[in-house]
This record gives structure tokens, C-alpha cells and sequence, in this order.
């Protein structure tokens, strides 16, 4: 009996781990291993017709100074219930020169609680390109309401996104 239980919680574990809600307005911070920087980040996450999208907005140092991304990002949820954001599109930067072309971030996640709060928490890498190495960290984001203090938020309803912005509420 205990072997049908254990087979049957092993068969149910990855619904469980679907059907948690990833959407909304996710803000924490993001840790560049090699610059050892902490720098924030933020994500939105919505889900129309049962696929997941959104997008993100990080920032990271060059000489001192602070920088920033807005993308659009590709979210889905692998087997193992891993969170798996992608780098879809770049729609904003202020970068002091133009960005490598095909320069793109991967964030592998766990969905977590952290002392009653959902958090999103794991490992990023940034592909290699002719002028740059790769680069890894870590990233912790909790959920939070999407009527938050948020630059991310705020650059949505200035481009006039509603629909991204109603989505997370």
C-alpha cells in the first residue's frame, strides 16, 4: 500500500507544480557572478490561451555606470516544474552603444515559498557572443501586487500595454 501511495504522489507531484499561478508582477534582484554586482530585476508574467509570455526589465554596471532592458520573454513550465523564462525581444535600453545581436538571458526557476510569500528563485546565463563571455548569477523575485512601485509597470502603461498590465491584477 505504502508503494501505490508513493507511486501515485510521484504521478501527481507535476500537477500540482502546474497548477500554481506564476502570473503577475514579480520584483527582487539579480546577482552577476562574475561582476559580483546585486542589481534589481523585475518580470511580469501573463497567460492568454494557455501559453505564458511577458517581459522583463533588468539592469547591470558598466564603468560605474547603471543601465537598463526592457524585453519581451517567453515562459513556460517544463516537466520537472521548472519555471523556464527566455529572452524574446529587445523593446527598450539606454546601453552607451547598440547591443550585441543575439545576446539573450535564460532564467531556470523554482517557484517557492519563502516565509508565506511566493518567490521565483534560481540560476540565469547569458549566451557567448564574439565580444562577450557568457554570463551567470542568481535570481530572487517575489510576487507581488501589480499596483506595486514598479518601473517595469510603468513603462507598460506608458507604451499604452493594458492588456499585459489587466492580466496581472
Amino acid at each position: 500500500m505504502k508503494h501505490l501511495i508513493a507511486v501515485a504522489g510521484m504521478l501527481l507531484f507535476p500537477l500540482f507544480i502546474f497548477s500554481q499561478d506564476i502570473t503577475g508582477l514579480w520584483i527582487g534582484t539579480m546577482i552577476n557572478d562574475s561582476a559580483k554586482t546585486t542589481l534589481p530585476y523585475e518580470l511580469l508574467i501573463k497567460k492568454e490561451k494557455g501559453k505564458y509570455t511577458g517581459y522583463s526589465k533588468n539592469y547591470f554596471l558598466i564603468r560605474g555606470e547603471e543601465y537598463y532592458g526592457i524585453k519581451k520573454v517567453k515562459v513556460s513550465v517544463a516537466k520537472d516544474g521548472k519555471i523556464v523564462i527566455k529572452d524574446f525581444e529587445l523593446l527598450e535600453n539606454n546601453y552607451p552603444a547598440g547591443p550585441d545581436k543575439n545576446v539573450q538571458q535564460l532564467n531556470i526557476l523554482d517557484l517557492v515559498n519563502q516565509e508565506n510569500e511566493k518567490a521565483l528563485d534560481g540560476l540565469f546565463v547569458t549566451n557567448l557572443t564574439k565580444r562577450f563571455g557568457e554570463v551567470t548569477g542568481h535570481i530572487n523575485i517575489k510576487k507581488m501586487d501589480p499596483n506595486s512601485e514598479s518601473s517595469l509597470m510603468k513603462y507598460l502603461q506608458k507604451k499604452s500595454l493594458g492588456n499585459e498590465i489587466a492580466v496581472a491584477k
